[in-house]
């Protein structure tokens, strides 16, 4: 039996693009492509019990990742007052003091698949996510699922043939404003601009940013690899001497992302199945720089960074949840719908994992990921990652694990599946 959770009504609110302090908290990552528009129609979420037997390789998935990454979120929760939701849009997901015990019981766990396995089971319940035409009521289990990555960018300290794109660290000028603090139903929600004449206004777009010379430089690479790094939101950068840093997401320009594979797609320039992340690299390489810098001038939205010493190569880039992101075990969400912390069980088939499934967990966002059943998989780093990246659209089934005080919310008088 299904029940609707009429109060998630959330993908027709305005839009707003998400934007906060990297530090100590971050901001979501850009706009990943390709560009997904939000839903025409708003959509709510239904919820189903299941059974643990009744989710595929559950009991031979290594759970030791989204492990990790969950007691990683759950050390969020140590500075939140208990009455707090989860997220305040996604009401469904609780309150922090329902999910204490389960943080707890994980943080406690003892190293190793098996007894990873038993402290999930023992602590949460599985529930899947269904999401449902607010006005035809017809339901779907399955929802978009594309990838991203952290590249590794060449760079250098001062401008030299070929690094001609410069690195930029977020101006002084560009204000973020809470929308929360004016508005409690806004709670989440920021906007970014600058103010002129006393107003706050739109930030500059892409070229007057480039022309007005707005932000610190702090490293130049090639246009084609620093765009890219824009769209990922952050990267490893390798300089000449050897040095590797971290260019770490700081904020963007608030204005919309629009896609360069779209557009070539729209210019008859490239076929639909070729508008990867290699089918466009290799168009720009072949059109050359004034080609280059035509298109990328069509996406209006610009992304700043701030250079991050790497304390631990083996983690990944800070998300949207001021978390560290690991690879194959962290998703970026709608906040709209979806609540940072939650683990989620994914059925995908995934480039070279075909019928792939495996315990995640939402710790980013990203203005192209809306609505319900939306996600986008963090690969990781380095070349595999690229290429599967590049190639991630599938559609994914999600089995949300949620704390029984929270299902108990949810349901009532309903078996498991």
């Amino acid at each position: 039996m299904l029940r609707r959770f009429d109060r998630l009504l959330l993908i027709g609110v305005v839009f707003l693009a998400a934007c906060q302090p990297r530090v100590p908290e971050p901001e979501p990552a850009p706009d990943p492509e390709p560009e997904t528009p939000v839903a025409e129609r708003p959509e709510t979420l239904d919820f189903q019990p299941v059974t643990w037997t009744a989710m595929d390789g559950w009991s031979e998935h290594d759970l030791v990742p989204a492990l990790q990454a969950l007691r990683r979120s759950c050390a969020r929760l140590d500075r939140r007052d208990d009455r707090d939701f989860l997220n305040p849009q996604a009401g469904w997901a609780g309150r922090v003091e329902d999910w204490r015990g389960a943080c707890t019981a994980v943080a406690m766990t003892q190293a190793g698949p098996q007894a990873a396995r038993a402290s999930l089971e023992a602590v949460f319940t599985p529930v899947r996510m269904l999401a449902r035409d607010a006005e035809t009521g017809e339901t779907r289990t399955e929802g978009l699922l594309t990838g991203y990555y952290e590249p590794y960018v060449e760079v250098r300290r001062e401008r030299e043939e070929g690094f001609t794109q410069p690195l930029r660290r977020r101006p002084d000028d560009l204000v973020t404003v809470d929308l929360g603090r004016f508005d409690p139903s806004l709670a989440g929600r920021r906007i970014v601009g600058e103010v002129r004449d006393g107003q706050l206004d739109l930030y500059k777009d892409r070229t007057a940013i480039e022309t007005s010379n707005a932000g610190e430089i702090f490293a130049w690479g090639r246009p084609i690899d620093v765009f890219f790094l824009q769209i990922q939101g952050s990267g490893r950068l390798l300089f000449d001497d050897g040095h590797e840093e971290r260019a770490a997401f700081a904020a963007h320009n608030g204005l919309p992302y629009r896609s360069i594979g779209r557009e070539l797609i729209q210019r008859g320039e490239l076929e639909a199945h070729a508008a990867s992340k290699q089918g466009i690299e290799a168009w720009l390489n072949e059109h050359g720089p004034e080609a280059t810098a035509e298109l990328f001038g069509v996406n209006p939205r610009y992304v700043f960074f701030q250079s991050e010493v790497m304390t631990d190569p083996e983690l990944g880039p800070r998300g949207s949840a001021g978390i560290p992101l690991t690879p194959m075990a962290s998703i970026a969400v709608d906040t709209r719908v979806m609540a940072h912390g939650v683990p989620v069980w994914l059925s995908a088939d995934l480039p070279e994992l075909p019928a792939w499934s495996g315990l995640v967990v939402a710790q980013d966002s990203g203005g192209a990921i809306n609505g319900p059943l939306r996600g986008d998989f963090f690969w990781g780093w380095g070349e595999t990652a690229e290429r599967r990246a590049g190639t991630t659209r599938a559609q994914a089934e999600w089995i949300v694990l949620l704390p029984h005080t929270v299902v108990a919310h949810l349901f009532a008088d309903t078996e498991p599946t």
